[in-house]
């Protein structure tokens, strides 16, 4: 007998569904709502929280998550009971009320920062994001009293479940014991080679968007489950059966676009391979945000940006967009794609000198958490980091502390797992070629089944039965660690 057990699945199903509604109207805010909307979405999204709440939190949940302990259950159904505790422990630790305030707090300040960043205001924004940090502090308080955690790891177990700052710690100075001097190196060594042809724009936006939709479909993207918007900053939003991702356009940059919707394509693979039969289960949606961030580097940074994909890109660049021949050939291309040089903004930023923005974050989130540091002093630290990671600074707020959505809609602790997933697609990419050593090849011709056919079986249709050091063990023979990463830096940018 499973009483208990299908009380739960049906209680959590019914959570899963209100999330979902949530999601996508997250997604028509960042897409479509206009500003004059922002008041009623509030309020919708308030309502939708509170309601997940009030089912988390009903008395007889702990009584029934006991009893399922006891009932014959599979392996899979275990493992969602698994998770179904560790969302209920997140669950009960915050007080209605609270969750009824940070949700209208997040949503005001995500709206507030689309014009404060605009407008180059950091001081007025500061009060808005000032309550939205107060708020997460307050919950990631109440969360690490339950969890036996410090604050900032019960905000990251949202993000990462299990990751702990102390592993992040270890990884991350790994990681900064290699690649300053590389960085240099790399550098100094791409300064005495021919530079790249830039391709010359104006690169219009129907066109942008015209091949980032083939490149979509070449990735294996599915138009019936799925579309692609623009916002102020990308992302992959929506459900698995109806994902939604986002780009913003440059008419003079059509790099930047292109590579943002093959980065979030990665998301949303990810997001269309979870199984099916476990849809609007814990154990069916995606093992945290490292995982997830692996996918989309993995088909951005490790696939897209291989000589092998750019020699199918390039005539699709060509026929598009026309110009000289000599910018659009995959060596050229490649070249173009693996120039390393220390920018502003993340979100444009080369795979080496990428870590330095997510360890910027980090270790600045970590303290504003932690109360080492003011958020009125936010703006000085971030240039002061920027200038000791990257060498510069910004000019303006708006191309430093603004440029990200993350802290305006209160994802705490989420930085971290960028860079734990820049480790892990590595360490996923070098398994696949090693099983199919045919997928470089299949990338050459716009082929991506072979590649998507492993992560399917090895990594997508795993979900969360298993934490990711298991997924990433049964898959590459490790758990997640930094040598692939510095082996895939070395055999890129290396001599």
């Amino acid at each position: 007998m499973t009483q208990a057990y299908e009380k739960l699945e049906a209680r959590f199903r019914r959570m899963s569904v209100l999330s979902n509604i949530g999601e996508m109207l997250h997604w028509d805010m960042a897409a479509i709502m206009p500003d004059g909307g922002a008041d009623a979405r509030s309020e919708q999204l308030a309502t939708l929280s509170v309601l997940h709440n009030e089912l988390v939190n009903a008395p007889e949940m702990g009584d029934l998550l006991d009893a399922a302990e006891s009932e014959s259950l599979d392996d899979w159904q275990k493992a969602n009971l698994s998770e179904m505790k560790r969302g209920w422990v997140h669950g009960t630790a915050v007080p209605a009320d609270l969750v009824e305030k940070m949700s209208r707090a997040e949503t005001s300040c995500e709206v507030a920062w689309r014009t404060a960043r605009a407008d180059n205001d950091f001081k007025g924004l500061l009060p808005k994001l000032q309550v939205v940090l107060d708020l997460s502090i307050e919950a990631g308080q109440a969360k690490a009293e339950a969890l036996g955690t410090s604050v900032y790891d019960a905000l990251l177990d949202q993000y990462d479940p299990m990751m702990r700052s102390e592993r992040i710690d270890t990884l991350f100075a790994e990681l900064e014991g290699f690649l300053p001097d590389f960085t240099a190196e790399v550098i100094e060594r791409q300064k005495s080679e021919d530079k790249p042809i830039s391709p010359v724009g104006p690169f219009p936006i129907e066109t942008q968007n015209k091949v980032g939709l083939d490149l979509m479909k070449a990735v294996g993207f599915d138009f019936d489950h799925g579309r692609l918007d623009i916002s102020h900053h990308p992302f992959c939003g929506g459900i698995p059966d109806d994902v939604r991702i986002t780009t913003r356009y440059d008419e003079n940059d059509f790099t930047s676009a292109i590579m943002g919707v093959l980065h979030e394509t990665g998301h949303a693979m990810y997001e269309r391979g979870l199984p099916k039969a476990w849809r609007n289960q814990l154990v069916g949606k995606a093992r945290g945000m490292t995982m997830h961030e692996s996918q989309s580097l993995l088909v951005e940074m490790q696939a897209c940006r291989s000589e092998e994909f750019l020699t199918y890109a390039g005539p699709v660049f060509k026929q598009a967009f026309g110009g000289d021949d000599g910018a659009w050939n995959a060596k050229n291309l490649h070249r173009l794609y693996t120039r390393v040089e220390p920018g502003l903004i993340r979100v444009d930023a080369d795979e080496v000198t990428y870590p330095a923005h997510v360890i910027l974050r980090y270790r600045l989130e970590r303290a504003l958490i932690e109360g080492d540091m003011k958020l009125s002093d936010l703006p000085g630290a971030w240039n002061e980091m920027m200038e000791k990671l990257l060498g510069i600074t910004p000019s303006d707020d708006r191309n430093g502390c603004m440029q990200d959505i993350h802290w305006p809609s209160g994802a705490w602790g989420y930085f971290p797992t960028y860079t734990l997933g820049a480790m892990a697609a590595a360490q996923i990419y070098a398994a696949a070629k090693d099983a199919n050593p045919e997928i470089p090849a299949a990338l050459s011709r716009g082929d991506f089944s072979p590649l998507m056919g492993w992560l399917g079986t090895n990594i997508h249709s795993r979900a969360s039965s298993r934490s990711t050091d298991e997924i990433l063990q049964a898959a590459t023979g490790k758990v997640l660690g930094v040598d692939a990463f510095k082996a895939h830096m070395l055999s890129r940018y290396g001599q």
